[in-house]
């Protein structure tokens, strides 16, 4: 057979094909399945696993992030299983689910999981920045005074009266501070205005007191005592706190809230870090 019959022979066989092709009745796919075909120009590949020609998702996937013990338990009793795995990071003060962690005969996905990531509130995170600093007087008194909710012994009225006694006393002179069996201490100072100038007065202050504070949004409060700081110099009498164990507290509450997680679930609380 020479070149030129092989080739038409060839081509009236491709026409063949192409006419079958045509003219063959349409296929029927059902959804959930990958089917592969034979075509002239190659293999023709049809996809019909995917959420929208079933109708349903494969799998739950990504991470949700909640910031209180009771939005975790509310998103966990929807979505774990009995292979679902809890861990607390207390250098990080995270709980992570892993909701569709690995069974004991195989592996799962491991992408469905839930975060808390808890937040501090503005009351904590406001009276720890200060902690250690010296204020003037004023600025000590107005802190007091925006913070008087916190302050528990003594009493707000008390401390209240204290921070309106530092903004009167503005034009004196602070000379010395001594420290009281009552365990308080007296700041004696003297009088620098015109009319008063030279005129001898006090202030007494505790030299401890207790606040109330809640570390986390959705934790409970903790007291926390706070020492007064002070230092008389050229600028004038500066006040201030030194808190007592602040991280522990912060690390005693988060404690608090995985036990409160653990309390109301099934599953082992891991300390770690997932994988």
């Amino acid at each position: 057979m020479t070149y030129t019959e092989l080739a038409s022979t060839n081509g009236e066989a491709q026409t063949i094909v192409d006419t079958a092709l045509r003219t063959a009745p349409p296929a029927e796919l059902e959804p959930g399945k990958y089917y592969a075909f034979h075509t002239q120009t190659g293999i023709k590949e049809v996809d019909l696993t995917g959420p929208e020609h079933t109708g349903t998702v494969a799998r739950k996937f990504g991470t949700t992030t909640v910031r209180d013990a009771q939005s975790f338990l509310t998103y966990w009793d929807k979505h774990h299983d009995d292979n679902s795995e809890v861990y607390a990071d207390n250098e990080r003060l995270t709980v992570t689910a892993v909701l569709d962690a690995h069974t004991a005969d195989g592996a799962r996905w491991g992408g469905h999981r839930l975060h808390l990531a808890l937040r501090e509130t503005t009351a904590w995170q406001q009276w720890t920045r200060n902690d250690g600093q010296l204020l003037d007087q004023e600025a000590f008194a107005e802190f007091l005074e925006d913070h008087l909710p916190e302050l528990l012994e003594p009493s707000a009225a008390d401390m209240l009266e204290i921070a309106q006694s530092f903004q009167a006393a503005q034009k004196v002179d602070f000379q010395s501070a001594t420290r009281l069996s009552s365990g308080q201490r007296q700041f004696q100072y003297v009088e620098t205005a015109t009319t008063k100038a030279g005129q001898k007065g006090q202030l007494t202050v505790p030299e401890t007191f207790v606040i109330g504070l809640v570390p986390f949004e959705g934790s409970e409060g903790y007291k926390l005592t706070a020492r007064l700081r002070y230092r008389i110099g050229q600028n004038g009498l500066r006040l201030g706190y030194k808190l007592e164990r602040p991280d522990e507290i912060r690390k005693t509450a988060f404690a608090d809230v995985v036990q409160a997680v653990g309390e109301q679930i099934d599953t082992t609380v891991m300390n770690g870090t997932a994988a």
